[in-house]
């Protein structure tokens, strides 16, 4: 057996448990997560002989997870973001983030910019309060709709339209000074 090969099962034995449970935390779908760690582990034996530092692969492996993570939710919807219009006081037309995020250029510039603005907006989906956050997930990455978070959640559909609209007041609040740094 190869090196890199025992390399790959060992870890795989080791952080399997922990980094499924990471990803399905973050999607909602069980088999979108396995799928996700499944890709997790591949790009772990492409990657193999760059990973630079195999004494820190936990930490390349939640970083990957993360980025497929946020892949997957670009994927089902690209233009989620168009209602996180940044409330400035210019005349200019307002930014939305789904310009931004939607800008798929592939300069080091444009995927800083990206990287920075999702690791802000995962920064503030984790501080929000966890009912608003619930609702905007729900209804921006896993595209359900109110009923059907009505039915889940045994809430009505006005809490929840009001929960909604609080979560993208937050967002918009947090996220300004990116905006005006931006």
């Amino acid at each position: 057996m190869s090196t890199q090969r025992k390399v790959v099962e060992e870890t795989f034995a080791t952080e399997r448990g922990r980094l499924f449970n990471f990803i399905k935390t973050r999607v909602a779908d069980p088999s979108d997560a396995e799928d996700i760690l499944q890709d997790v582990f591949f790009q772990f034996w492409q990657g193999y002989n760059t990973i630079e530092n195999l004494e820190r692969v936990t930490s390349w492996l939640f970083r990957v997870a993360r980025n497929k993570i946020i892949d997957r939710y670009r994927k089902l919807k690209p233009t989620t973001f168009s209602e996180l219009e940044v409330v400035h006081d210019s005349e200019e037309p307002p930014l939305l983030l789904a310009d931004i995020l939607g800008n798929n250029s592939g300069t080091p510039e444009d995927d800083y910019y990206r990287e920075l603005i999702w690791d802000s907006i995962e920064k503030v989906l984790a501080e929000m309060p966890k009912k608003q956050r619930d609702v905007f997930v729900w209804h921006e990455l896993e595209d359900l709709s109110f009923r059907e978070m009505a039915e889940k959640t045994g809430e009505s559909i006005n809490t929840l339209l009001s929960r909604k609209r609080y979560a993208i007041n937050f967002l918009r609040q947090r996220l300004k000074t990116l905006y005006d740094e931006i």
